[in-house]
């Protein structure tokens, strides 16, 4: 720069006679040059060292807020290992509850299964022995029944009286015993 305007100096004074217009005269261009050297003098010695600590203040920012950065992406990987593996932990621990709970419904049903037969058992034990003294009950009273029209029947086709007890239980006797072998030979042949 220093060249061009000597340069321009040079040419400004073999010139003299036609004034360029676009070139200052010499006394402003040496103040603006003091100028210009006093203001870099100043600006080097007291704005540049405060421009470059302030830099130096944000680059240090930075570079602490990227560490800051770094760590917090590590802690958060950290915490993310850990959380997997708590999750981990919290699903291999759900299939073994999941597993004991099976277990424990097997057991249950299993259980209830046995408490339903052996209920189901007393039942129809109870029902067996009402149904036989029932039927022992029916059997009497039917014996009882039989042996009385029995009795007056053959009261009647004998022309005698069987008022006697003995004889009276003797004919009745004979006769269901008749009956019962009658009702077994019809039994047999069916099968």
């Amino acid at each position: 720069m220093i060249h061009a305007l000597a340069g321009a100096l040079v040419a400004a004074e073999e010139g003299a006679a036609t004034p360029n217009p676009l070139l200052p005269e010499t006394y402003d261009i040496v103040w603006s040059l003091v100028i210009v050297v006093v203001l870099g003098f100043f600006f080097t010695k007291y704005a540049m060292p405060k421009f470059t600590a302030i830099l130096d203040e944000r680059t240090a920012k930075i570079e602490g807020g990227l560490a800051k950065a770094e760590s917090a992406q590590a802690e958060a990987a950290a915490a993310l290992e850990q959380y997997n593996q708590q999750l981990l932990e919290a699903r291999t621990e759900a299939a073994r509850i999941r597993e004991e709970a099976r277990a424990e419904g097997a057991a249950i049903v299993a259980e209830s299964r046995t408490r339903a037969q052996a209920e189901a058992a007393r039942v129809v034990d109870n029902a067996q022995r009402q149904i036989d003294a029932e039927r022992q009950q029916a059997a009497v009273s039917l014996r009882a029944e039989v042996g009385a029209l029995a009795t007056e029947l053959a009261s009647k086709i004998v022309g005698e009286s069987l008022a006697d007890e003995a004889r009276r239980s003797r004919v009745v006797e004979r006769f269901l015993d008749d009956l019962e072998a009658s009702v077994a030979a019809d039994a047999g042949k069916g099968n």
